[in-house]
């Protein structure tokens, strides 16, 4: 099988493992390094590699790209602020930050991760690999969710009552998602969890905190972008299978099992572009919206790949085994999320956008 690398650009992107990297000299291509494939490179690492790979920073643009859909949504509209805007963006990328550093404590407080399981072999652990240690581990996420708290009282102070429950939601489904009681993965809902964080919670919380409005069409708008953040995390647990089942974390694709797991994810990733179709029919994206037309060979490659089971070993040069169909996905969401960023850019460009 060909590694995904060569036709939707891993390996371009991380072409070297990274234990096995001799080319990356300085702090700067470090830093690069730690954002391209949340590994560090071989050798010493400084601080900020260590908490770009801590925070698992390389997957924040997904998050970004919420806010910016968010931001592209709002120009025209009435009453603006782009103070609001920026910090609403900030705090969700915080949020994103926070969101990844308690599941890694509360996975590894549960016994979830272990150093045979995927989060401990296709990156570094936090705390299983010694890069942190459990008490700096709870010292950053109080730092985090301080900073966020006082994004929250700042644009609760300007926008009212309805930002704390945009905050107050994205925040209980985050701890939810892994830690007790409901640990929301462990029974097939990390899955819908994700969807509405980073669909309606992101995007409209966003869109609220920069007008003060939550017209029907950023709802609308919204679930595209969603359901694409949803296809990364059905590849993630897809991949993670045969450690999830036998440990009774029982992951939609662990209750549907593999094949049709992976039938569900091509459903959410063609259902992105018929939402996409819909949405401008009914005047809740800009017609420029559909430049994501152009991400449809990339999705067709990515559905090709999601056809198959999982080769037996990774490529040469693939940096983050055992993941396999959460690559797959997460390049797809990269590239279908830029142009729908792209779209609308246009769109605001001519005035388009603004409810």
């Amino acid at each position: 099988m060909r590694p995904p690398g060569s036709v939707i650009g891993v390996t371009d992107q991380a072409a070297v493992h990274p234990a096995l990297d001799p080319h990356v000299n300085g702090r700067l291509a470090a830093w690069r390094y730690a954002l391209r494939t949340t590994n560090p490179p071989a050798g010493e690492i400084d601080a900020v590699t260590r908490w770009l790979v801590v925070t698992r920073a390389a997957v924040l643009p997904m998050t970004l790209f919420a806010g910016l859909v968010a931001a592209l949504l709002a120009v025209g509209a009435p009453h603006v602020s782009v103070v609001n805007l920026l910090v609403a963006i900030l705090g969700i990328l915080l949020a994103h930050v926070a969101n990844n550093l308690m599941n890694d404590l509360a996975d590894t407080q549960v016994g979830t991760d272990t150093l045979d399981y995927p989060r401990a072999l296709y990156a570094p652990h936090p705390i299983l690999s010694g890069l942190v240690t459990k008490a700096q581990l709870y010292r950053a996420i109080a730092l985090v969710n301080l900073a966020d708290l006082a994004i929250l009282l700042f644009l609760a102070g300007r926008r009212g009552w309805p930002i704390v429950g945009f905050a107050l939601g994205g925040f209980l489904l985050s701890v939810a998602y892994t830690s007790p009681p409901l640990r929301l993965k462990k029974i097939g809902l990390g899955e819908p969890d994700v969807l509405v964080v980073w669909g309606p919670l992101m995007v409209v919380g966003t869109y609220f905190a920069a007008t003060g409005t939550a017209p029907w069409q950023v709802w609308l708008a919204s679930l595209p972008y969603g359901l694409l953040c949803t296809t990364v995390l059905m590849g993630k647990h897809v991949d993670k299978i045969p450690y999830d089942a036998p440990a009774g974390t029982r992951t939609l694709p662990v209750l549907l099992g593999e094949r049709r797991a992976r039938g569900l994810t091509r459903g959410l990733l063609a259902t992105f572009y018929v939402l996409v179709a819909v949405d401008v029919a009914v005047g809740a994206l800009p017609w420029p919206s559909l430049t994501v037309v152009a991400g449809l060979p990339v999705a067709a490659k990515a559905w090709r790949y999601l056809s198959r089971p999982r080769p037996d070993a990774p490529p040469e040069g693939f940096p983050i085994w055992p993941l396999w169909f959460a690559a797959i996905a997460f390049l797809h969401t990269r590239r279908a999320g830029a142009l729908l960023v792209a779209g609308l850019a246009i769109a605001a460009g001519f005035g388009m956008t603004g409810y």
